[in-house]
């Protein structure tokens, strides 16, 4: 046969390799929870309570996210495949969801300053989940350089929320949106480390004490649940900047990056 009919080498392995299916099915629900946000938080107005259902959206889709790697490391499953599509369902969840439901709420009220704000946190969503892609095997896994895409969409999720809740007008809000929806997306990109908690292993044993202490932030949580949780997302968003500024002040010891 002439050189130029050979048939083209394919590796038919590669051709029958499949996806692992469980973590991708719960990926795929948090990317679901995400569009679902997108598509209540453009119709939402504050009488029909759709700017609530878009922002528990969100901290759905944040609850998946955490669920889909810890089950692809308990279970074998991880692949390539799979970080790369979780990373573009957490560019939808937690980078176009919460950025529109800022738009949408209160932003939209500011004109182009208020749909700048909200392209600054898209864009800096895009450039902090492509700075973790190239820096997953070397950066130090107690922590996340910059706040956590996750993170920043459920500070912005709990306070639609809460606010949403009380049927507020959002142009009476724009003044906090504004310098908040920007400040979240220059913590994502900043070099601030957080913690990220992932040497807590849920298949270790822990006292008893423990798991009763987990029922407890569980009552808490279910007494006002927007409030509560806005109260969480404040006090981690504070974690980085107070710590950095902690090492800073020890002498002789690094503050981190």
């Amino acid at each position: 046969m002439p050189a130029d009919k050979q048939p083209v080498s394919i590796d038919r392995r590669a051709q029958r390799r499949g996806i692992y299916l469980l973590p991708n099915l719960i990926t795929t629900a948090a990317l679901l929870a995400g569009f679902y946000s997108i598509v209540n938080a453009m119709r939402a107005t504050p009488e029909n309570g759709l700017f609530v259902v878009a922002a528990i959206s969100i901290i759905v889709a944040g609850v998946l996210d955490g669920m889909d790697g810890r089950v692809a490391r308990m279970t074998n499953t991880q692949s390539e495949f799979g970080v790369q599509f979780d990373s573009l369902s957490d560019m939808v969840s937690f980078g176009v969801a919460p950025a529109i439901l800022s738009f949408s709420f209160a932003l939209q009220y500011g004109g182009k300053v208020g749909w700048i704000a909200a392209f600054i946190f898209v864009a800096c969503a895009a450039l902090r989940l492509a700075r973790f892609n190239v820096q997953t095997e070397t950066a130090d896994k107690r922590f996340f350089t910059g706040l956590a895409s996750p993170a920043a969409a459920g500070t912005v999720a709990a306070l639609t929320w809460t606010l949403g809740d009380m049927a507020v007008d959002g142009r009476d809000w724009l003044v906090l949106y504004l310098p908040l929806t920007a400040a979240l997306g220059g913590l994502m990109v900043s070099n601030v480390n957080y913690r990220s908690f992932k040497e807590l292993d849920p298949g270790s044993k822990v006292p008893f004490v423990a798991l009763a202490a987990v029922v407890v932030v569980y009552a808490v949580i279910s007494l006002d649940p927007p409030r509560v949780l806005l109260l969480i997302a404040t006090i981690y968003l504070l974690s980085g900047p107070a710590e950095w500024a902690l090492g800073r002040l020890r002498p002789g010891k690094p503050s981190g990056n």
